[in-house]
C-alpha cells in the first residue's frame, strides 16, 4: 500500500491492484481553510454515508467495499476536472451570484432566501483550490470535458439529486444542494469520490422556513458561525493581501452540535444506529 495524498478530509492510498483506499478523518475545513480542531465521529459518518449512498444509487460508481468504520476501497479512476453541483434551493453562493447578475435563473422573477427553485439546476465549477463556476461553453472550450460528457453529467447529476432528495424527504430532511464528482475508467463514466454531509446541504423539514438562514445538518453550521463572527471576511482580506488565512478555534459547543447533527442525519436517513 502506497500513500498518495492527504486532502482536506481524507487520506488516499494506492493499493497497487487497480484500487484505492480512502481513510476518512475527523478533520474539517470551510471556505478553503483547514481547521486545527476536529469533529468527533465525522470520519465515521462520512465513511458510512459514502457506503450507503453508493449502494443506494443505481448509477455506475467506483465503490468496492467498506473495510472499517473509517475506510473504504474504491476503483481507481481518471477524475474529471469539474465538480458537478446541483442546486434545488435558493441558497449559498447562488444568492450572491443571482443578486449581482452573474447567473440567470429560468422561470424566476422574484425569489426569497432558501426558497425551492422551480426545477433543480446543474451549476458546475472548476476543481481548484478556489472553485469557480463554469459554463458548458467554457468547460468544452478549455477541454475539461466533451459536449457529450457535459450533457451526461448534467442529466445524471440531476437524476442523482432527485433520488437523494426523495430519500432525504422520507427521513424528514430537505436536500438543498449537492456536489458530485465523476471519473473515467476505460472510457466509461463513474460516480466517484464520496457523498456525505461535506458534499451537500441538509435541512430538517420541521425547522424549514423560507426567508431565513436554515438550521444545517452538515458543514454549513461551521460556515454560518464563521460568517456571523466576521471570520469569513478576515479570510477574504488575508487572501486579498497575499496571506494565508489563519483558522480560529471552533467553540466546543459548536463541535458537539456538529457531531450530534452528523450522527442524527445518518441515523435517520440510513435508519440504523451509527
Amino acid at each position: 500500500m502506497k500513500f498518495l495524498t492527504s486532502g482536506k478530509v481524507k487520506d488516499v492510498y494506492d493499493l497497487e491492484d487497480g484500487n484505492l483506499q480512502f481513510k476518512f478523518s475527523d478533520r474539517v475545513s470551510a471556505y478553503d481553510v483547514k481547521f486545527n480542531d476536529e469533529i468527533p465521529k465525522k470520519g465515521e459518518v462520512l465513511c458510512k454515508f459514502a457506503e450507503f449512498w453508493f449502494n443506494e444509487l443505481d448509477i455506475p460508481n467506483h465503490f468496492v467495499r467498506r473495510i472499517s468504520d473509517t475506510e473504504i476501497i474504491v476503483k481507481k479512476m481518471e477524475m474529471l476536472p469539474i465538480e458537478c453541483i446541483v442546486r434545488g434551493y435558493f441558497y449559498g453562493s447562488l444568492v450572491e451570484r443571482y443578486n449581482n447578475n452573474s447567473i440567470q435563473l429560468d422561470n424566476v422573477d422574484d425569489i426569497s432566501l432558501a426558497e425551492k427553485l422551480p426545477t433543480p439546476i446543474f451549476d458546475p465549477t472548476t476543481k481548484a483550490e478556489h472553485d469557480v463556476p463554469i459554463t458548458k461553453i467554457d468547460a468544452i472550450k478549455f477541454g475539461l470535458v466533451s459536449e457529450h460528457e457535459f450533457d451526461w453529467l448534467a442529466k445524471t447529476s440531476i437524476q442523482i439529486y432527485n433520488i437523494m432528495l426523495a430519500k432525504a424527504k422520507s427521513a424528514g430532511f430537505i436536500l438543498a444542494d449537492l456536489k458530485l464528482e465523476f471519473g473515467k475508467h476505460e472510457n466509461e463514466l463513474f460516480l466517484s469520490d464520496s457523498i456525505g454531509p461535506d458534499e451537500y446541504r441538509l435541512w430538517l423539514k420541521d425547522d424549514y422556513t423560507v426567508g431565513k438562514i436554515q438550521e444545517a445538518y452538515d458543514k454549513q453550521l461551521l460556515r454560518d458561525w464563521l460568517t456571523d463572527n466576521g471570520f469569513k471576511k478576515k479570510f477574504d482580506d488575508a487572501r486579498a493581501s497575499g496571506k494565508e488565512p489563519t483558522p480560529p478555534s471552533i467553540p466546543k459547543e459548536l463541535v458537539k452540535k456538529m457531531t450530534d447533527r452528523y450522527e442524527k442525519s445518518y441515523e435517520l436517513i440510513v435508519n440504523q444506529k451509527l
